[in-house]
Order: structure tokens, then C-alpha cells, then sequence
């Protein structure tokens, strides 16, 4: 009886416990006017007497959300968990959907007016409403996928105090895309395929695009990848004065190893955390395709342990530089 009674009150204290840690963690809707277009997004605060650190979360391509959710790709919450795991270690965060995306659809509801100098205004624009917030320390852009590149892209003009780059490619996405469809499709298509992205590189639109094209080269998202094919990732990051965090998970299925490598070339001062197992929606993964596209909706599986080791590492070290 004694030891029940034990067990229940052990119970009951670390329930308090468990809801006093999370009450100390301020959870609001946070909202942005850029002066064309509202954007929407999370801010989590941890209570704190003096300014905390703040990371602001740039989410990947396409229609990917604040939390990482993509209504093509699935609901894994990834960037939601990393932005808890901040919180509980005295760090906030704000996630936020971009122009187009979600709650933020009103911003720009036509892809046709969407482009990379947009994305990257907005993330300024997120970091000097940040600035101006006296409960928040230094700024920290982390992006994720091609949040990556917006980071980098707007890291200068944003004062930021570091950036972190997290499964970011080092390559121009016409490249990329060269080599993903490559293995994917027929000569024929293959041959249209890259046809489409010269057009698209040199900066002109792309007519007659096969139905089984439409998906990555239909017309309305062409004025999107012709800003995003002008950018360098590694040229981008290499121009950064201020400290960079490079992590990319081994078992990542849309982003290599190498491509981190060559970021850590541009730029040699940046730290580089290889995490074995990890993939890019941040789990550790076994690398076989239907246990890597499952990962992609199961928002329980954890985030992977040295994620989170090497992030609150390196901002822990920002003080001292």
C-alpha cells in the first residue's frame, strides 16, 4: 500500500512538474504587416527576467508550413518540435507560414507573384519586428531545406547574430533538379525536362510543358523558379560575416552529404554537424524509401537526440565569440 501511495504521489508531482515547465513557456499567435500582405505565425517565449536568446524558423519549398507540414508531403511537425525543444532550454523561436502558405495565403494567393526576393524581405522584416521586442536577445535565422537559402539571403540585412543552415543545399535548385529527375525520368522526358530548366535559368518562361511535367514546371510557379535558379547557395552563405551552424543528416533523401560538405568550403569558419541516421524531416531513419516516406507523417517519431545537442551548443557559444 505504502509503495502505491508512493508511486501515485510520484505520479502527481511529476505531472505538476511537467505543467509548470510548460506554464513557464509563453505559447501566442504572432502576426506581421508587411505592408503588403499579413503573414501569420507562433511565437513561443520562455519566461525569463532578462532578453533570451530568439530563432526565427524559415520553413522549405513549396507549401510547407510553420510546424514543417506539407499538404503534399505529409504532417511530421518537425519544425514545431524543434521550436518546443528551443523553449525548454530558454531559447524562443518564431515559425511562421510564409506568403502563399496557410494562414498566410492571403499575402500573395496567386504563385504567379511569389519569388525568393519576397521570401527574403519578409524574413528582414520578421527579424526587425523581432529586434524591436525587448524580451528578445539575439536573433538567430535557422532554415530549413530552402529555408536555408532565404537565411542566408537575408541574414545580412536582418543583423543577424549567427545563422543555421539545416539541410540546406549548396547547389543552384536547377542543378539539383537536373539530377533528381535524371534518375526518375524516361530519355524523352528527361530531354524536355532540361530543356525546361535552360529556359527557365536564362530567365525566360517555359511554354509547352507536358502534362507529366506540370507538377514542378506548370506556368504559374515558373515566375518562382526563375527567382530561385538566379540564386548560388554557397556563394550566398559564403558572404556571411556573422557565425553559421551547417547540419545535415546522413539518410537525408533530397539533400546529401556533400552538399553540406561544400557549404563547409565556402565558407571554412562555419561549424559542420554530420548527423548519422538523420533525415530531412530530422529523424533517425533506416535508408529504405518506405521508412523514409513514412517518417515523412508520423509527427510522433522524435526529433533525432544530436539535433538538438549541436543547436543549443552552438547558441550557448554565441555569448562568448
Amino acid at each position: 500500500m505504502m509503495l502505491r501511495a508512493f508511486a501515485l504521489s510520484l505520479t502527481l508531482l511529476t505531472g505538476l512538474l511537467s505543467g509548470f515547465a510548460q506554464a513557464t513557456v509563453l505559447q501566442r499567435p504572432i502576426s506581421l504587416d508587411t505592408g503588403n500582405g499579413e503573414l501569420f505565425g507562433s511565437l513561443l517565449l520562455p519566461k525569463s527576467d532578462t532578453p533570451v536568446p530568439v530563432v526565427l524558423i524559415i520553413s522549405g519549398s513549396g507549401p510547407t508550413d510553420r510546424d514543417g507540414n506539407n499538404p503534399e508531403g505529409g504532417r511530421n511537425d518537425s519544425l514545431k518540435r524543434l521550436a518546443w525543444v528551443l523553449a525548454k532550454h530558454n531559447i524562443a523561436s518564431v515559425r511562421y507560414d510564409k506568403r502563399g502558405v496557410a494562414a498566410s495565403l492571403a499575402a500573395t494567393p496567386n504563385e504567379r507573384n511569389l519569388s525568393v526576393e519576397a521570401y527574403v524581405a519578409d524574413a528582414v522584416a520578421w527579424s526587425h519586428k523581432l529586434a524591436a521586442d525587448p524580451r528578445l536577445g539575439p536573433l538567430i535565422l535557422l532554415g530549413h531545406s530552402e529555408g536555408a537559402l532565404i537565411a542566408s539571403l537575408a541574414a545580412p540585412q536582418a543583423n543577424a547574430a549567427a545563422v543555421i543552415s539545416l539541410a540546406g543545399s549548396a547547389r543552384p535548385i536547377d542543378q539539383v533538379l537536373r539530377q533528381q529527375l535524371g534518375n526518375r525520368l524516361p530519355p524523352p522526358l528527361m530531354l524536355r525536362s532540361n530543356e525546361l530548366l535552360d529556359s527557365l535559368k536564362a530567365g525566360r518562361p517555359a511554354p509547352n510543358v507536358p502534362p507529366q511535367l506540370q507538377v514542378i514546371f506548370r506556368p504559374s510557379v515558373q515566375p518562382y523558379l526563375i527567382s530561385l535558379f538566379r540564386q548560388d547557395p554557397a556563394q550566398a552563405f559564403a558572404a556571411l560575416k556573422m557565425p553559421a551552424l551547417i547540419i545535415q543528416g546522413s539518410h537525408d533523401i533530397q539533400v546529401s552529404v556533400d552538399d553540406a560538405r561544400q557549404l563547409k568550403a565556402a565558407k571554412p569558419d562555419a561549424e559542420l554537424a554530420l548527423i548519422e541516421g538523420m533525415n530531412h524531416v530530422m529523424r533517425i531513419v533506416p535508408n529504405d524509401v518506405k521508412r523514409q516516406l513514412a517518417s515523412y507523417k508520423d509527427p510522433n517519431l522524435p526529433l533525432a537526440a544530436e539535433l538538438s545537442t549541436r543547436i543549443l551548443g552552438f547558441i550557448g557559444t554565441l555569448a562568448a565569440r
